[in-house]
């Protein structure tokens, strides 16, 4: 299929199976904003929890923070945000529609009607409002852009609070906002989105070490979470291009549907991040090595994943049609440790109360392995599988009359669907709760 024809097709399976809504859509929608659903909201959580799990809570050096959303502005001052967070807005002098220059073809044709296009100018993507009563400039504060600047703000308040030894690093989890002048591909670019981001603090001669560990560690999570390697690249930024904290940046590329694109970026800050923030609030950071009793400033290696394009392309690499008989089967190839549900168990037919009781009984077993068994007696079992198959659950796990020892020899044996092949065989219930286990460990 061709490349906007498959967008069109996740974007329809996001929403029809409840993973990606519009925003505000009863209302006519929100531009560049989005609602997960019930099956995204649990594949979200999955990526995050598996996310925290390798990064932060199976390390040593490793320790979290949810800063607020809403922080004293200065802070965006000390790093740079408030005088150069901005990207080249054009107007069309026709129709009046905006632009982002860099993202222009042609930046003197307007992309819609062909109209002019007037003169490049700065625009600040930070949105604005005020704190407490008053509406004036000594009020205003910013929704972050970025979950970065919670992390260095509280850099001190880690060390005093656990005095942790170089290196280490602070994770977060959480929102970021960003008036984007042109939203667009679905959630890859959107105003209100969700950031995985680490600062890992390391003595300046170690930095090169740290960055190539953390390399390493991004090719890994990309393979758990079932990223074809083949489709996840590395781009090394050209001084030009680099943020103006970075000395080094690395940008994870992946092959969305609407071509090559930033998906993570691993850069090296240095040390301009603690110094700024040391200058500007006069508040000393240096680290104190206690053995050495030398201080210093420590560098940053900064890892940082886009939470809704990470999800987007999952999406778009667990798509997979094929054609089973006369019909054309859609799945997603979700990697059973992310997949929202994990198993599916269903009698064979819902007006038999002895299937129904047995199925329950089986349920509630597999369950005890994990609480994402779902359960579905509606429609004839074609319907359910086809259901689950757009879902991404692994497998599918019928109870029939065999199973009740309507011939012997296969009594509490059960029929397990593989999702991905389409192929069934019969197992005893041990074996199947071996099966979910191991595929999802």
């Amino acid at each position: 299929m061709n490349e906007s024809n498959l967008m069109e097709k996740i974007v329809s399976l996001a929403k029809r199976r409840g993973f990606v809504f519009p925003g505000s859509e009863i209302y006519g929608g929100l531009a560049g904003t989005f609602d997960y659903g019930p099956y995204g909201v649990v594949l979200k959580e999955n990526v995050e929890r598996l996310w925290l799990s390798m990064f932060r809570d199976s390390r040593d050096d490793m320790y979290g923070v949810d800063a607020a959303i809403l922080m004293n502005p200065k802070i965006w001052e000390a790093s740079g945000h408030v005088a150069g967070f901005a990207d080249p807005l054009v107007e069309c002098e026709k129709c009046k529609r905006r632009f982002r220059a860099d993202h222009l073809d042609d930046a003197t044709k307007c992309p819609e009607c062909a109209g002019a296009l007037g003169e490049a100018r700065q625009f600040n993507m930070m949105f604005k409002t005020h704190s407490g009563a008053m509406e004036d400039d000594s009020a205003t504060v910013y929704l972050r852009p970025e979950t970065a600047g919670g992390i260095f703000t509280n850099y001190k308040n880690v060390v005093d609070a656990l005095h942790p030894k170089l290196p280490f690093g602070i994770a977060q989890v959480g929102k970021a906002f960003r008036n984007e002048i042109a939203p667009r591909d679905f959630v890859f670019r959107s105003r209100e989105f969700s950031q995985m981001e680490i600062e890992y603090f390391v003595p300046s001669g170690e930095w090169e070490q740290a960055f190539e560990e953390w390399r390493k560690m991004m090719h890994l999570f990309a393979t758990a979470i079932g990223l074809p390697h083949d489709s996840v690249h590395e781009l090394e930024v050209e001084a030009k291009d680099r943020a103006h904290y970075s000395k080094r940046t690395i940008d994870f590329e992946f092959d969305y549907p609407f071509g090559r694109k930033e998906l993570w970026g691993l850069a090296y800050r240095g040390d301009f991040d603690l110094s700024a923030h040391a200058q500007a609030s006069s508040i000393e950071l240096a680290y104190l090595d206690e053995e050495s009793k030398e201080k210093f400033i420590p560098h940053v290696i900064e890892p940082s994943f886009g939470v809704d394009r990470t999800i987007l392309a999952i999406l778009a690499s667990a798509y997979k049609e094929d054609v089973m008989g006369e019909e054309t089967r859609a799945y997603l190839a979700l990697a059973p440790k992310i997949a929202p549900v994990k198993a599916m168990v269903s009698p064979l037919l819902k007006n038999k109360p002895e299937l129904v009781e047995k199925a329950r009984e089986v349920r509630a077993e597999l369950q005890k392995i994990h609480p994402a068994i779902a359960w579905d007696d509606n429609g004839n079992i074609g319907k359910r599988y086809r259901r689950q198959d757009e879902i991404g659950t692994p497998f599918c796990i019928t109870i029939d009359f065999d199973t009740l020892g309507e011939t012997p020899d296969l009594k509490d044996t059960v029929t397990l669907r593989h999702r991905d092949s389409g192929t069934q065989e019969r197992l005893s219930i041990a074996e199947v709760a071996e099966r979910i286990r191991s595929a999802i460990q």
